[in-house]
């Protein structure tokens, strides 16, 4: 009978983070719950990275949808994803995955996030001079910075990954770059200015840094 190959990569098969794997992980600790505190670190060490994570917005979703219906707005998504991805290849980001109007996408390092969130605006900026009001481009971005799980690409998770996610959808304002205290903290000389800035969500401070200019 054939060596079963575990999802950690031994015999002598590498490692990959793909999403079999990570169920064939899952499915141990499930299987076998005494082991779980063995096996939880191995899941870290195949798919655990620390990587900026930024989260794009698009502005206007209800609006949209409810006056021009959803095709119109897919195609707006879509020519978004045209104008953002060469922004995010020329500062060495991965467009990991589109939820509805939100690109979530990883970077080696928070100022690279940032200039691609900049050049994303720029781009949107000159494709609106040729667009109509009501398909015109806008976006809110929040950036944070710290480990993650990468599933292949495909997928992330992460407490830094949920706090871009609520910057960039639920506090951020059009055109604005929103960057959680980690990712701020992790840029050691910025070729921006920053404002500290705070805000109440469910009745919780959150503390975070606008990029200015």
């Amino acid at each position: 009978m054939a060596e079963r190959t575990r999802p950690d990569g031994s015999a002598g098969q590498p490692r990959r983070n793909t999403r079999a794997a990570l169920d064939a992980f899952l499915s141990e600790m499930i299987e076998d719950p005494e082991r779980r505190d063995e096996i939880m670190p191995k899941v870290e060490d195949v798919f655990g990275q620390e990587r900026a994570v930024m989260v794009l917005d698009m502005s206007g979703f209800s609006r949209t949808t409810k006056t021009q219906g959803i095709v119109p707005f897919l195609l707006m998504i879509h020519q978004m994803k045209l104008v953002v991805q060469p922004a995010l290849g020329a500062h060495g980001g991965v467009l990991i995955k589109a939820e509805a109007d939100n690109l979530f996408c990883l970077f080696d390092s928070v100022a690279q996030a940032v200039a691609a969130s900049r050049e994303t605006t720029e781009r949107l900026s000159v494709v609106n001079l040729l667009l109509p009001e009501a398909r015109r481009l806008y976006v809110s971005i929040g950036i944070g910075f710290g480990r993650v799980l990468n599933i292949e690409d495909q997928e992330v998770f992460g407490d830094e990954v949920n706090v871009a996610s609520k910057l960039g959808e639920d506090v951020a304002g059009m055109g604005q770059i929103l960057l959680t205290v980690a990712a701020a903290a992790s840029i050691a000389e910025p070729s921006f200015h920053l404002t500290e800035q705070t805000v109440s969500v469910s009745g919780l401070s959150l503390h975070y840094f606008e990029v200015q200019g």
